[in-house]
């Protein structure tokens, strides 16, 4: 078995493997989300999210954990063929949609871009001493 097909298989793997965890974060989410799953990064006094809110955020993080794994299946296979400024081109393209879009839900998911580091507004609480 030579390398080059060893790494193609790798990479449908990681393609399958990010499907999988999209269709399992689906399916997965549901119940979650109707026993009334709560993230950690809210606050402990603030109020409860509804069904719909706690669903989508759930969702939401197995779609980016799933775009991440595709978006490594892509790089992956890249290495495999011979890189042709072609090959190369459409790999970037696909690469900036899926970033993109994992911004976006990123966004979506915690109300803030992924480098800020807390809530536009929220001041970070001073140092006692």
């Amino acid at each position: 078995m030579e390398i080059q097909h060893i790494i193609e298989t790798a990479g449908s793997l990681m393609d399958f493997a990010g499907v999988a965890v999209m269709v399992l974060g689906a399916l997965v989410s549901v119940p979650m989300a109707l026993r009334g799953f709560r993230p950690r990064r809210l606050p402990a006094g603030s109020a409860p999210l509804s069904f719909y809110r706690s669903y989508r955020q759930l969702l939401g993080r197995s779609i980016l954990l799933g775009l991440e794994l595709l978006v490594a299946a892509d790089i992956i296979r890249s290495v495999a063929i011979t890189p042709t400024f072609e090959s190369v081109g459409v790999l970037a393209i696909i690469v900036l949609i899926r970033t993109f879009l994992s911004f976006s839900l990123e966004l979506e998911i915690s109300g803030r871009w992924p480098w800020q580091s807390q809530r536009e507004g929220s001041a970070a609480a001073p140092a006692a001493g």
